[in-house]
């Protein structure tokens, strides 16, 4: 992204969202600020738009978009049912979870961590939309990629001693994927008390069909035209045995063949998650002597 204004596909996740609220019944995700927050011009343009210019793609959108949130949040209140105290949202965009968060201040820390200008473009959302920032939401800007997000974290009031849930969507591809890999050693290394992580990523071209190959060489080309193109991507095992090196356990890899019969094979509006990418989810074990 452009250093001097906001993501352009955080507001496009963020649409994704909204519309999801509106036109998707049964709701896989529910998040009953996601419409508020884009503000009341885009708000009322939503509602009045409904379900036309809805097709295949755009439910295919919707559905990986909500079926990352849903995953990361069932992951962070189970996180949270263990014993972590923290919530560091990775690339948060638009994300509302810390203006609804059914935890205290003295439960749950949330810092949200993200690129300067999107986070100044949020803050004016929230106060056109009159949204109040809670006290336990702490504003971590940095610059993915050209800041260490571990000393920002740190000097925002982060605490190593206190177990930790992560969460990072939505970003991954659009870096190169040694500077994914060192942020994600960064966080084992702070989340030194335990915890957990959830991210998504975008699955390597080799591992695909010739089909979804094509697919995605034209998506590239389009997030290109939009100056945020994808260069970053995975293979499954080769990612499993780094992060496993790093210190992560329980790998888990969710993706359209097991997400898809868990939240869309009876859904009435043919919501299907796309096997262009991957969610992954391990858990983050204690490094402190006992």
């Amino acid at each position: 992204m452009q250093d001097d204004r906001p993501s352009t596909t955080a507001f496009r996740a963020a649409v994704a969202r909204a519309r999801h609220q509106l036109i998707d019944t049964p709701k896989v995700f529910d998040d009953p600020l996601a419409l508020r927050i884009l503000g009341p011009e885009t708000a009322l343009e939503l509602e009045r738009l409904g379900r036309r210019g809805d097709n295949p793609y755009l439910r295919g959108v919707r559905a990986s978009l909500v079926a990352r949130s849903r995953i990361t949040e069932d992951a962070l209140h189970e996180a949270v049912a263990h014993g972590a105290t923290q919530y560091v949202v990775l690339g948060a965009g638009l994300d509302t979870f810390a203006l609804r968060s059914p935890y205290s201040a003295a439960r749950l820390r949330v810092f949200e961590v993200d690129h300067p200008a999107t986070q100044s473009w949020k803050r004016q959302l929230l106060a056109r939309a009159g949204l109040v920032v809670p006290a336990h939401l702490h504003w971590v800007p940095v610059n993915f990629g050209r800041q260490s997000v571990g000393e920002a974290l740190l000097d925002a009031g982060f605490d190593p001693a206190r177990p930790a849930f992560f969460s990072w969507l939505g970003v991954t591809m659009y870096l190169p994927p040694e500077v994914t890999l060192a942020t994600l050693r960064e966080l084992s290394g702070l989340a030194r008390a335990g915890g957990g992580i959830v991210f998504d990523v975008l699955n390597d071209p080799a591992t695909l069909n010739p089909l979804l190959r094509l697919m995605l060489a034209v998506l590239r080309r389009r997030f290109a035209r939009m100056g945020e193109p994808w260069i970053g991507h995975f293979a499954p095992e080769p990612l499993r045995t780094a992060l496993q090196a790093m210190g992560f356990a329980d790998v888990r890899r969710h993706d359209a063949h097991n997400v898809n019969p868990r939240f869309f094979d009876s859904h009435p509006r043919g919501l299907r998650m796309r096997t262009l990418g991957s969610i992954v989810q391990a858990s983050l074990p204690s490094r402190f002597a006992t």
